[in-house]
């Protein structure tokens, strides 16, 4: 527990000494930051839009908002940050379309088929080994039906609010703590525990009328992305 802890210390302080480096105009301090995050931003906009293709240009626009703005950060988490104008972007794109996203799944299936859960690893796109040649436990069965889960998951965040969406994705997927998400929505504790604990029902309740494949849903661990 101890090495963790310092572990964490060092990577806060060298993602600190990056984001000092990028305010004072360091392109590749700032590069370096995207390789951090981009992963982790790409698939929040995933999961909130539904579309790869749009998912990506959302977080494109957010690294490019948040080049621009570095100099104004001022808070203690990057991420969450990051985060908010990666949210805001998605937010932008729903009143751009004027009606809600529609589910497009291919480039999560495509990650899930590779043996790497979506939103971890590489940039889409990569050339991977097949899952069956690195690991050898590797069960398509068992795959098959992550596959499974995972779409019905998603099909069924996408029928959530955009806000209860948001802090579900943010809570249960990105392992993000209830203050980071504060910052992330710009509201208060209560209110981020209330959405959250609104929107699990509200997916229960979806799951559970498309026949839910697996147990009842639970809190990962931190760090540890449930979808």
């Amino acid at each position: 527990m101890s090495e963790r802890r310092d572990d964490d210390e060092r990577a806060r302080a060298s993602e600190q000494a990056l984001i000092a480096r990028a305010q004072r105009g360091d392109r590749a301090a700032f590069n370096r930051l995207v390789e951090l995050h981009q992963a982790g931003a790409y698939a929040l906009a995933l999961r909130m839009l539904g579309d790869p293709d749009t998912a990506a240009d959302v977080t494109q626009d957010a690294f490019f908002s948040a080049y621009r703005a570095i100099a104004s950060f001022r808070g203690t988490s990057f991420r969450a940050w990051l985060y908010r104008i990666v949210s805001n972007g998605c937010y932008d794109t729903f009143r751009a379309q004027s009606r809600r996203p529609s589910v497009s799944l291919e480039a999560t299936l495509e990650d899930e088929r590779e043996g790497e859960p979506a939103g971890q690893g590489g940039q889409h796109g990569d050339a991977r080994l097949p899952a069956a040649l690195i690991d050898t436990t590797w069960d398509p069965e068992r795959a098959a039906l992550r596959v499974e889960v995972i779409e019905r998951i998603q099909s069924a965040l996408l029928r959530l609010g955009p806000e209860q969406r948001l802090a579900l994705v943010l809570s249960d997927v990105q392992g993000l703590s209830y203050d980071e998400i504060a910052a992330v929505m710009g509201t208060s504790l209560g209110t981020v525990k209330s959405r959250i604990a609104r929107a699990r029902g509200h997916l229960r309740d979806i799951l559970s009328r498309q026949g839910e494949p697996f147990g009842p849903a639970r809190r990962p661990e931190r760090g540890q992305t449930s979808i």
